[in-house]
């Protein structure tokens, strides 16, 4: 019996001389940043880009880390990381290139994150603004059990000091690529998973990705409508234990 997944790359398949033809609607392309202007905005400090371990020693530290210490992240940590995950790194004629590649440039991968714990920020729920590098409070309080619930039960996330959850925006790449564009959804995140996981590693910190999860639960949690954009991946940080 053919599954969905089976359904879904076999309808995907780019096959020579039938790709998808038409142009490109510009009038409709949709934006590539996402914000919350009513929301309480937490300005993390500039990034530091320079310094840290050198790349081969950050690849042979990383590992999937499942306990974490009770500490709090330093607000220049945090910062960091999330301008390594998916921040503004390059500016050109007017195009905002960020830390980790996108098919077409199109970015709809949009970053929120549980605050379990870290100097200077709420315990709660938040929206990463990209271009302001700074964090939108959408829900403060403790969160840790409904993240854990909604991590398919995975208790590790309540001992993290934050967790990142990556959502995609469907119609971004869809714009462009239509069906095809949800196979590059899902690269996309991985991509920034995969900047995440060494830069976390880089200033001493443990991280955990996870992509089982309780798709309704976790879109309610940052409280999205699961359609036009869905949570799809996490990733847990903190110091190891």
């Amino acid at each position: 019996m053919t599954g969905a997944g089976d359904r879904f790359q076999a309808e995907t398949k780019y096959e020579r001389g039938k790709l998808p033809r038409g142009g490109l609607d510009w009038e409709s392309k949709p934006g590539t940043f996402k914000s919350y202007p009513q929301a309480k905005r937490v300005p993390l400090p500039e990034p530091a880009r320079k310094g840290g371990p050198p790349v081969w020693d950050v690849v042979q530290a990383r590992r999937s880390c499942r306990r974490f210490r009770e500490a709090a992240m330093p607000l220049g940590d945090l910062g960091r990381l999330l301008w390594a995950s998916q921040g503004t790194t390059r500016v050109f004629r007017g195009f905002e290139f960020r830390a980790a590649p996108s098919a077409g440039a199109l970015y709809p991968i949009e970053t929120y994150l549980a605050v379990h714990r870290a100097e200077g920020v709420s315990s709660g729920i938040y929206h990463y603004d990209v271009r302001g590098h700074a964090l939108e409070a959408l829900g403060e309080g403790d969160v840790r059990a409904s993240v854990a619930r909604a991590a398919l039960d995975q208790e590790f996330t309540m001992e993290a000091g934050v967790v990142l959850i990556w959502a995609a925006v469907f119609e971004r790449s869809k714009w462009k690529y239509r069906q095809r564009a949800y196979r590059y959804v899902y690269l996309d995140a991985g991509h920034i998973a995969h900047a995440t996981a060494p830069a976390a590693a880089g200033m001493g910190y443990g991280s955990c990705q996870i992509a089982a999860l309780y798709d309704d639960e976790a879109n309610a949690l940052i409280g999205v409508d699961g359609e036009k954009e869905s949570v799809i991946y996490m990733t847990a940080v903190g110091l190891p234990a």
